[in-house]
């Protein structure tokens, strides 16, 4: 119901200003849907409606600028919200930074790629983006159909194209929408091409951005190349080089999450023999109002509620998920332990592939050309203690695939958001196909030789210990908090958590030996506690990362289960302990 109260009079030249701002937009915007709706906030604000007023405010409070996962917002008119004057001034800032360059560093013509997946208007924001590209003269190759973004990410690395485009909002709430960049071509070293845009290129296009003015905005009516449908068998193709073809008995359910990730995937497993997949139907087909789940994110609970229900009943031994967009993958296997199906935790998959890329790689080669595994610096700890144990490289990031992805020699690298890269010689991003075809491989050798990937688990924690991570996220309504919130630990080192005392803390924001500055702060505890905390790149979110260590004192079940029960202990502790440092 709205909020009739009047707004104080004080405010009224600001208020005045604010609406001529809304009325500017409407006359700018060509969408009629989002037209009308600003028409009727402005209507309610002259009348000084109270709630039109604070909404007005908000929408219209600055620009939405590239994050961790470029643009993203909810749906609606102006300039703090996802909509066609946005996406226009973003693909002509974009297209005005390519050429730019290109006549600077004397590219050849540069080209472009533009996805997009099946959310409300991606279709609509994606060919716009290709008419101002080719109005620009940049040659651009749009999808034939809403298709996952590792799609997307592929073709831009095998079009060798200077820009790839995908329009996603990846797990967002339905109302959502965004707007991801990636580099290639001439414009990057050859080792990222093809992955999102890191800074300064992301600064560099977003003062691109800035200027652009929406009078001189020019679409072209025609000239961009709708790409073959059959595009995405190409991408199927390449990621099919993991596997062979094989008689494979592993019963699999998976879900789509009501995104676009279904016929793709299930292409690529029935490629490498994987025949009885069994989908969530009610999840399986596109829909943009995700209507089975309260939040398309295989990570919340009860997404795969509807999974695990099928699961049971097909007596299967693995589910797949993926998010809407498909660039990550979730699972969930049977585990005795707890007697029922358990989704595995991002490290814990992060660690069991690492596992299998090391059986993948047999000898491990040095030299220049030694394969390299990475994580993002908020993921366990223990893929470094077994790519070490293994005399492989291993590299620590900042939060993010763009970074990931720029890792020289990559053979592996994952982040605990359930965000994995298995063939990042093709996809430089994450990718939650091959990842399925992967951990679906190998949980298929493993069945075959009378083991599971919840025993492989346990082998591994008895070779370097128990890693027990978890994470306290606090949502907010107003952003300065996480402002006031990380002030408050940067004035005040917490003495002690979990039990443990704080040896060392690392303000990320000055950066670290081996980290480029990031806003978080980092501690680690005498017992190898660690904790990190970090705004979330994509949400309002204050996002605190826990891990505990335990040695396992000997190779025995009750040893384990001993190791396992004090480090969840402890996490529970130290997660209190944090949110006593952050005052709530």
């Amino acid at each position: 119901m709205a909020d009739n109260t009047t707004a104080p009079v004080a405010d009224e030249a600001a208020n005045a200003h604010l609406i001529a701002e809304a009325q500017h937009w409407v006359s700018i915007d060509p969408d009629e849907r989002t037209r009308a709706e600003l028409t009727e906030l402005i209507e309610s604000a002259e009348a000084g409606q109270a709630e039109a007023l604070t909404e007005l405010t908000e929408r219209f409070s600055g620009f939405l600028q590239f994050g961790t996962a470029g643009l993203r917002a909810e749906l609606g008119a102006g300039p703090m919200r996802m909509n066609r004057v946005v996406v226009r001034r973003a693909a002509a800032g974009l297209a005005d930074y390519a050429v730019a360059r290109a006549e600077k560093e004397g590219w050849r013509a540069p080209t472009a790629v533009v996805g997009y997946d099946a959310r409300y208007n991606s279709d609509i924001f994606a060919e716009e983006t290709a008419a101002i590209f080719e109005a620009a003269g940049i040659h651009t190759r749009l999808m034939p159909r809403a298709l996952p973004t590792p799609v997307l990410a592929w073709a831009t690395r095998e079009y060798n194209a200077e820009i790839g485009v995908m329009v996603t909002a990846s797990h967002n709430p339905p109302n959502d929408n965004g707007y991801k960049v990636y580099l290639g071509g001439q414009a990057v070293e050859e080792s990222a091409a093809g992955a999102q845009i890191v800074p300064p290129f992301d600064t560099d296009i977003a003062a691109a951005i800035a200027d652009v003015k929406d009078e001189e905005i020019r679409l072209a009516e025609s000239g961009w190349e709708i790409l073959d449908v059959g595009i995405a068998d190409h991408y199927i193709e390449r990621i099919g080089q993991l596997s062979t073809r094989e008689d494979r008995d592993l019963r699999i359910v998976y879900t789509a999450m009501h995104g676009v990730g279904g016929a793709t995937i299930t292409s690529v497993l029935a490629n490498a023999g994987f025949t009885d997949v069994t989908p969530v139907a009610e999840q399986f087909e596109p829909d943009p109002a995700f209507p089975t789940v309260s939040f398309p994110n295989p990570e919340e609970p009860h997404a795969l509620d509807l999974a695990f229900a099928l699961a049971k009943k097909t007596e299967a031994d693995l589910i797949i998920a993926n998010d809407p967009d498909a660039d990550r993958a979730a699972f969930a296997v049977y585990d005795p332990a707890v007697s029922g199906w358990r989704q595995l935790r991002g490290d814990e998959i992060g660690v069991l592939l690492g596992r299998a890329m090391i059986e993948r790689l047999g000898e491990i080669p040095s030299g220049a050309n030694a394969p390299v595994f990475a994580n993002s610096v908020v993921s366990s700890r223990q893929l470094g203690a077994i790519a070490a144990a293994a005399g492989i490289e291993h590299r620590e990031t900042l939060t993010g695939f763009k970074w990931i992805a720029r890792i020289e020699n990559l053979a592996y690298g994952y982040e605990e958001a359930i965000g994995y890269s298995v063939a990042p010689e093709a996809v430089k991003d994450k990718d939650g196909i091959s990842a399925g075809l992967m951990v679906a491989l190998y949980a298929q050798q493993l069945k075959s030789a009378g083991s599971s990937l919840i025993q492989v688990l346990d082998e591994i924690a008895y070779e370097t210990g128990v890693y027990a991570t978890d994470q306290v996220s606090i949502r907010v309504e107003d952003l300065s908090q996480i402002t006031t919130m990380m002030a408050t630990l940067r004035g005040q080192v917490p003495a002690t958590l979990g039990g443990s005392v704080v040896i060392e803390d690392y303000d990320l924001s000055q950066g670290t030996p081996t980290l480029p500055p990031t806003n978080g702060m980092l501690y680690l505890t005498e017992d190898n506690t660690r904790v990190i905390v970090r705004p979330s790149g994509t949400e309002p979110k204050l996002k605190c990362y826990l891990e505990v260590v335990r040695a396992v004192p000997e190779a025995t079940p009750q040893a384990l289960t001993q190791a396992r029960a004090e480090a969840q202990q402890q996490l529970k502790q130290v997660a209190a302990d944090v949110r006593t440092a952050l005052g709530l």
